[in-house]
Protein backbone atom coordinates (compact mmCIF):
# COMPACT_ATOMS: atom_id res chain seq x y z
CA UNK A 1 0.00 0.00 0.00
CA UNK A 2 2.73 2.72 0.89
CA UNK A 3 4.47 1.90 -2.86
CA UNK A 4 1.03 2.56 -4.19
CA UNK A 5 0.44 5.68 -2.03
CA UNK A 6 4.37 7.09 -2.18
CA UNK A 7 4.33 6.65 -6.08
CA UNK A 8 1.82 9.62 -7.02
CA UNK A 9 3.23 10.53 -10.45
CA UNK A 10 1.28 13.49 -10.84
CA UNK A 11 2.50 14.91 -7.84
CA UNK A 12 5.99 13.95 -8.64
CA UNK A 13 5.52 15.91 -11.64
CA UNK A 14 3.70 19.37 -9.97
CA UNK A 15 6.84 19.62 -7.41
CA UNK A 16 9.55 18.75 -9.23
CA UNK A 17 8.52 21.49 -11.96
CA UNK A 18 8.28 23.95 -9.32
CA UNK A 19 11.78 22.48 -7.53
CA UNK A 20 13.44 22.62 -10.95
CA UNK A 21 12.23 26.96 -10.97
CA UNK A 22 13.29 27.89 -7.79
CA UNK A 23 16.83 26.27 -8.42
CA UNK A 24 17.00 27.54 -12.01
CA UNK A 25 15.73 31.06 -10.73
CA UNK A 26 18.92 32.10 -9.32
CA UNK A 27 20.66 31.31 -12.52
CA UNK A 28 18.57 32.28 -14.94
CA UNK A 29 20.40 35.07 -17.56
CA UNK A 30 23.88 33.87 -16.39
CA UNK A 31 26.69 31.95 -18.04
CA UNK A 32 28.20 29.05 -16.67
CA UNK A 33 31.09 30.30 -15.72
CA UNK A 34 29.42 33.26 -13.67
CA UNK A 35 27.10 30.67 -12.36
CA UNK A 36 29.62 28.23 -11.45
CA UNK A 37 31.28 31.28 -9.77
CA UNK A 38 28.48 32.52 -7.39
CA UNK A 39 28.00 28.96 -6.39
CA UNK A 40 31.00 27.28 -6.26
CA UNK A 41 32.19 24.35 -6.76
CA UNK A 42 29.38 22.85 -8.79
CA UNK A 43 26.41 25.56 -9.50
CA UNK A 44 23.13 25.41 -6.71
CA UNK A 45 22.75 22.05 -4.97
CA UNK A 46 19.42 22.89 -3.49
CA UNK A 47 16.39 25.67 -3.87
CA UNK A 48 17.19 28.01 -1.25
CA UNK A 49 14.78 29.72 0.68
CA UNK A 50 11.47 29.05 3.54
CA UNK A 51 9.61 29.50 1.17
CA UNK A 52 11.86 28.71 -1.78
CA UNK A 53 10.61 31.31 -3.98
CA UNK A 54 9.85 30.16 -8.01
CA UNK A 55 8.91 31.99 -10.89
CA UNK A 56 6.33 33.21 -13.41
CA UNK A 57 6.80 29.70 -14.62
CA UNK A 58 4.92 27.66 -11.72
CA UNK A 59 2.50 30.22 -11.24
CA UNK A 60 1.59 30.30 -14.95
CA UNK A 61 1.41 26.36 -14.36
CA UNK A 62 -0.97 26.20 -11.28
CA UNK A 63 -2.88 29.06 -13.30
CA UNK A 64 -3.82 26.06 -16.22
CA UNK A 65 -4.55 23.50 -13.40
CA UNK A 66 -6.77 25.97 -11.71
CA UNK A 67 -9.10 26.73 -15.14
CA UNK A 68 -8.43 22.96 -15.91
CA UNK A 69 -10.17 22.09 -12.46
CA UNK A 70 -12.80 24.68 -13.15
CA UNK A 71 -13.98 24.22 -16.75
CA UNK A 72 -17.35 22.63 -17.11
CA UNK A 73 -16.77 18.86 -18.45
CA UNK A 74 -16.26 17.64 -20.94
CA UNK A 75 -13.91 20.06 -22.05
CA UNK A 76 -14.48 22.25 -25.33
CA UNK A 77 -12.72 25.58 -26.64
CA UNK A 78 -16.26 27.18 -25.02
CA UNK A 79 -16.04 25.33 -21.59
CA UNK A 80 -12.49 26.09 -21.29
CA UNK A 81 -11.71 29.55 -23.20
CA UNK A 82 -13.08 31.52 -20.32
CA UNK A 83 -11.54 29.57 -17.37
CA UNK A 84 -8.15 30.17 -18.32
CA UNK A 85 -8.84 33.98 -19.60
CA UNK A 86 -9.86 34.41 -16.04
CA UNK A 87 -6.96 32.67 -14.34
CA UNK A 88 -4.54 34.50 -16.64
CA UNK A 89 -5.88 37.59 -15.97
CA UNK A 90 -5.58 36.77 -12.63
CA UNK A 91 -2.42 35.78 -12.32
CA UNK A 92 -1.18 39.36 -14.44
CA UNK A 93 -2.80 41.44 -12.01
CA UNK A 94 -1.96 39.55 -9.04
CA UNK A 95 0.80 41.00 -6.90
CA UNK A 96 2.85 38.20 -6.45
CA UNK A 97 3.49 38.80 -10.37
CA UNK A 98 6.89 40.18 -9.68
CA UNK A 99 9.24 37.19 -10.99
CA UNK A 100 10.31 38.87 -13.94
CA UNK A 101 7.43 37.41 -15.96
CA UNK A 102 7.77 37.42 -19.68
CA UNK A 103 6.58 40.29 -22.06
CA UNK A 104 4.83 37.77 -24.08
CA UNK A 105 2.67 36.79 -21.54
CA UNK A 106 1.84 40.05 -20.01
CA UNK A 107 0.68 41.76 -23.25
CA UNK A 108 -1.98 38.79 -24.35
CA UNK A 109 -3.20 38.83 -20.64
CA UNK A 110 -3.84 42.93 -20.90
CA UNK A 111 -5.47 41.91 -24.56
CA UNK A 112 -7.39 39.44 -22.62
CA UNK A 113 -8.69 41.31 -20.18
CA UNK A 114 -9.55 44.52 -22.16
CA UNK A 115 -11.88 41.70 -23.78
CA UNK A 116 -10.31 41.26 -26.88
CA UNK A 117 -10.99 37.69 -28.71
CA UNK A 118 -8.48 34.96 -27.39
CA UNK A 119 -7.29 34.87 -31.21
CA UNK A 120 -6.55 38.56 -31.64
CA UNK A 121 -5.49 38.92 -28.05
CA UNK A 122 -2.00 36.63 -28.54
CA UNK A 123 1.59 37.48 -29.84
CA UNK A 124 0.69 35.74 -33.18
CA UNK A 125 4.54 35.55 -33.80
CA UNK A 126 6.11 34.09 -30.51
CA UNK A 127 6.98 31.24 -29.66
CA UNK A 128 8.48 31.80 -26.72
CA UNK A 129 9.15 29.29 -23.95
CA UNK A 130 6.33 30.82 -21.79
CA UNK A 131 3.83 28.54 -24.25
CA UNK A 132 5.01 25.20 -22.72
CA UNK A 133 6.37 26.00 -19.41
CA UNK A 134 3.05 26.17 -17.97
CA UNK A 135 1.57 23.05 -20.08
CA UNK A 136 1.98 20.37 -17.61
CA UNK A 137 -1.42 20.48 -15.72
CA UNK A 138 -2.56 19.13 -19.53
CA UNK A 139 -0.27 16.19 -20.13
CA UNK A 140 -1.41 15.10 -16.25
CA UNK A 141 -5.08 14.93 -17.20
CA UNK A 142 -6.42 11.71 -16.96
CA UNK A 143 -7.01 9.80 -20.15
CA UNK A 144 -11.08 8.65 -20.38
CA UNK A 145 -11.73 11.50 -17.49
CA UNK A 146 -13.96 13.99 -18.29
CA UNK A 147 -13.70 13.03 -21.90
CA UNK A 148 -9.84 13.83 -22.24
CA UNK A 149 -8.26 11.43 -24.82
CA UNK A 150 -4.82 12.03 -27.26
CA UNK A 151 -6.83 14.12 -29.21
CA UNK A 152 -8.13 16.48 -26.40
CA UNK A 153 -5.33 16.63 -24.66
CA UNK A 154 -3.09 17.47 -27.77
CA UNK A 155 -5.97 20.55 -28.78
CA UNK A 156 -6.06 21.36 -25.42
CA UNK A 157 -1.98 22.19 -24.78
CA UNK A 158 -1.85 23.78 -28.34
CA UNK A 159 -5.37 25.91 -27.32
CA UNK A 160 -3.48 27.37 -23.61
CA UNK A 161 -0.01 27.97 -25.52
CA UNK A 162 -2.17 29.56 -28.37
CA UNK A 163 -3.96 32.27 -26.22
CA UNK A 164 -0.74 34.07 -25.61
CA UNK A 165 1.72 33.05 -28.09
CA UNK A 166 0.29 32.23 -31.40
CA UNK A 167 3.10 31.07 -33.37
CA UNK A 168 3.21 27.38 -35.01
CA UNK A 169 5.75 26.46 -32.93
CA UNK A 170 4.22 27.53 -29.87
CA UNK A 171 2.01 25.39 -30.49
CA UNK A 172 3.28 22.37 -31.55
CA UNK A 173 5.85 22.43 -28.49
CA UNK A 174 3.25 22.77 -25.84
CA UNK A 175 1.53 19.65 -27.44
CA UNK A 176 4.76 17.65 -27.31
CA UNK A 177 5.62 18.30 -23.93
CA UNK A 178 2.46 17.73 -22.63
CA UNK A 179 2.74 14.00 -24.73
CA UNK A 180 6.37 13.75 -22.85
CA UNK A 181 4.77 14.43 -19.79
CA UNK A 182 1.71 12.14 -20.66
CA UNK A 183 3.82 9.01 -21.78
CA UNK A 184 5.98 9.40 -18.46
CA UNK A 185 3.54 9.79 -15.90
CA UNK A 186 1.80 6.68 -17.71
CA UNK A 187 4.88 4.51 -17.28
CA UNK A 188 6.76 4.59 -20.60
CA UNK A 189 9.93 4.07 -20.54
CA UNK A 190 12.78 6.43 -21.03
CA UNK A 191 14.74 4.42 -23.24
CA UNK A 192 12.54 4.51 -26.01
CA UNK A 193 10.84 8.05 -25.27
CA UNK A 194 12.60 10.25 -28.18
CA UNK A 195 11.26 7.76 -30.66
CA UNK A 196 7.86 7.56 -29.35
CA UNK A 197 8.11 11.26 -29.53
CA UNK A 198 9.10 11.75 -32.85
CA UNK A 199 6.49 9.29 -34.05
CA UNK A 200 3.83 11.32 -32.73
CA UNK A 201 5.53 14.37 -33.87
CA UNK A 202 5.30 13.09 -38.11
CA UNK A 203 1.67 11.58 -37.07
CA UNK A 204 0.79 15.39 -35.77
CA UNK A 205 2.88 17.33 -38.42
CA UNK A 206 -1.02 18.75 -40.25
CA UNK A 207 -3.00 17.80 -38.06
CA UNK A 208 -4.85 21.57 -37.15
CA UNK A 209 -7.23 21.33 -34.16
CA UNK A 210 -9.23 23.93 -35.91
CA UNK A 211 -12.59 23.35 -33.23
CA UNK A 212 -10.13 24.93 -30.61
CA UNK A 213 -7.54 26.97 -33.08
CA UNK A 214 -10.10 28.60 -35.51
CA UNK A 215 -8.77 31.16 -38.00
CA UNK A 216 -5.53 31.57 -35.62
CA UNK A 217 -4.10 30.08 -38.75
CA UNK A 218 -4.51 32.97 -41.19
CA UNK A 219 -1.55 34.56 -41.74
CA UNK A 220 -0.23 36.28 -45.07
CA UNK A 221 1.73 33.77 -46.57
CA UNK A 222 -0.08 30.90 -45.33
CA UNK A 223 -2.59 28.70 -47.70
CA UNK A 224 -3.93 26.60 -45.47
CA UNK A 225 -3.89 25.62 -41.54
CA UNK A 226 -2.43 22.68 -42.20
CA UNK A 227 0.44 24.51 -44.12
CA UNK A 228 0.53 26.53 -40.58
CA UNK A 229 0.92 23.82 -38.04
CA UNK A 230 3.57 21.89 -40.45
CA UNK A 231 5.75 24.39 -39.98
CA UNK A 232 5.69 24.37 -36.08
CA UNK A 233 5.97 20.64 -36.14
CA UNK A 234 8.78 20.90 -38.81
CA UNK A 235 10.83 22.55 -35.96
CA UNK A 236 9.93 20.28 -33.21
CA UNK A 237 11.66 17.38 -35.64
CA UNK A 238 14.58 19.56 -36.36
CA UNK A 239 15.39 20.33 -32.62
CA UNK A 240 14.59 16.22 -31.55
CA UNK A 241 17.22 15.40 -34.00
CA UNK A 242 19.77 17.59 -32.42
CA UNK A 243 18.29 16.22 -29.30
CA UNK A 244 19.11 12.58 -30.45
CA UNK A 245 22.30 13.57 -31.66
CA UNK A 246 23.06 15.09 -27.70
CA UNK A 247 22.00 11.72 -26.38
CA UNK A 248 24.28 9.71 -28.37
CA UNK A 249 27.07 11.71 -27.20
CA UNK A 250 25.89 11.58 -23.49
CA UNK A 251 28.24 14.22 -21.99
CA UNK A 252 27.06 15.27 -18.59
CA UNK A 253 29.53 17.70 -18.22
CA UNK A 254 29.43 20.60 -21.08
CA UNK A 255 26.53 22.61 -21.06
CA UNK A 256 23.48 21.52 -22.08
CA UNK A 257 22.64 24.67 -24.01
CA UNK A 258 24.90 24.05 -26.28
CA UNK A 259 23.25 20.63 -28.03
CA UNK A 260 20.06 22.05 -27.70
CA UNK A 261 19.94 25.50 -27.61
CA UNK A 262 19.12 27.90 -24.65
CA UNK A 263 15.50 27.71 -24.39
CA UNK A 264 14.17 31.05 -24.27
CA UNK A 265 12.00 29.58 -27.55
CA UNK A 266 9.46 26.83 -26.79
CA UNK A 267 11.10 23.83 -28.74
CA UNK A 268 14.76 24.65 -27.31
CA UNK A 269 13.21 25.06 -23.61
CA UNK A 270 11.45 21.47 -24.32
CA UNK A 271 14.13 19.55 -25.67
CA UNK A 272 17.11 21.11 -23.01
CA UNK A 273 14.65 20.67 -20.52
CA UNK A 274 14.23 16.94 -21.79
CA UNK A 275 18.18 16.64 -22.85
CA UNK A 276 18.85 17.32 -18.60
CA UNK A 277 16.45 14.49 -17.63
CA UNK A 278 17.78 12.10 -19.81
CA UNK A 279 21.36 12.80 -18.86
CA UNK A 280 20.38 11.69 -15.63
CA UNK A 281 17.38 9.68 -16.01
CA UNK A 282 17.74 7.49 -12.59
CA UNK A 283 18.60 10.52 -10.90
CA UNK A 284 16.49 13.55 -10.81
CA UNK A 285 18.01 15.79 -7.95
CA UNK A 286 21.47 15.53 -10.45
CA UNK A 287 19.14 16.38 -13.10
CA UNK A 288 17.85 19.88 -11.53
CA UNK A 289 21.25 20.35 -10.65
CA UNK A 290 22.65 20.13 -14.30
CA UNK A 291 19.70 22.00 -15.97
CA UNK A 292 20.38 25.02 -13.02
CA UNK A 293 23.70 25.23 -14.42
CA UNK A 294 22.60 26.35 -17.70
CA UNK A 295 23.96 29.00 -19.45
CA UNK A 296 20.12 30.24 -21.08
CA UNK A 297 16.87 30.17 -19.51
CA UNK A 298 18.10 28.22 -16.53
CA UNK A 299 14.16 28.52 -14.54
CA UNK A 300 12.03 27.31 -17.56
CA UNK A 301 14.63 24.31 -18.68
CA UNK A 302 15.11 23.53 -15.19
CA UNK A 303 10.99 23.35 -14.22
CA UNK A 304 10.51 21.16 -17.25
CA UNK A 305 13.46 18.71 -16.19
CA UNK A 306 12.07 18.67 -12.99
CA UNK A 307 8.01 17.35 -14.97
CA UNK A 308 9.46 15.21 -16.98
CA UNK A 309 11.27 13.88 -13.89
CA UNK A 310 9.00 13.96 -11.54
CA UNK A 311 6.44 12.32 -14.00
CA UNK A 312 8.86 9.10 -14.34
CA UNK A 313 9.67 8.91 -10.43
CA UNK A 314 7.02 9.93 -8.91
CA UNK A 315 6.83 12.21 -5.55
CA UNK A 316 9.82 10.21 -4.42
CA UNK A 317 12.24 11.72 -6.50
CA UNK A 318 12.35 14.94 -4.32
CA UNK A 319 13.74 15.42 -0.71
CA UNK A 320 11.50 15.57 1.84
CA UNK A 321 12.99 19.31 2.78
CA UNK A 322 12.49 20.58 -0.20
CA UNK A 323 8.92 19.46 -0.93
CA UNK A 324 8.45 21.11 2.67
CA UNK A 325 10.17 24.25 1.78
CA UNK A 326 8.87 24.78 -1.68
CA UNK A 327 6.86 28.06 -2.57
CA UNK A 328 2.75 27.31 -3.18
CA UNK A 329 3.23 23.96 -1.44
CA UNK A 330 -0.72 23.53 -0.41
CA UNK A 331 -1.59 24.68 -4.26
CA UNK A 332 0.71 22.28 -5.68
CA UNK A 333 -0.65 19.20 -3.16
CA UNK A 334 -4.09 20.48 -3.65
CA UNK A 335 -3.70 19.70 -7.13
CA UNK A 336 -1.30 16.80 -7.07
CA UNK A 337 -3.97 14.81 -4.84
CA UNK A 338 -7.00 15.72 -7.45
CA UNK A 339 -4.98 14.19 -10.13
CA UNK A 340 -3.04 11.08 -8.59
CA UNK A 341 -6.63 9.69 -7.31
CA UNK A 342 -8.71 9.66 -10.70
Amino acid sequence: MDAIVTSRHVSGALFGLALGDALGAKTEFLQVPEILRRFPPSGPRMPEGNPARVTDDTQMALAVAEALVEAEKPYTVHTLEGPLRRAFIAWNNSPDNNRAPGITCMTACENLERGLPWYKATVERSKGCGANMRVAPVGLLTPGKDGVDATTRAAIAQFQAAMTHGHPTALAASDLTAIAISDLVAGGDYQHLLERLRSYAENQRTVYHSDWLGILWQRPGVTSPEEFIARGWDECLAVLDRLASALEVMDRDSDPCLATGEGWIAEEAFATGLLCFLLFPDDPVAALQRAAVTSGDSDSIACLTGVFAGAYHGINAWPIDWLERIEYRDRLTAFGNIWDEM
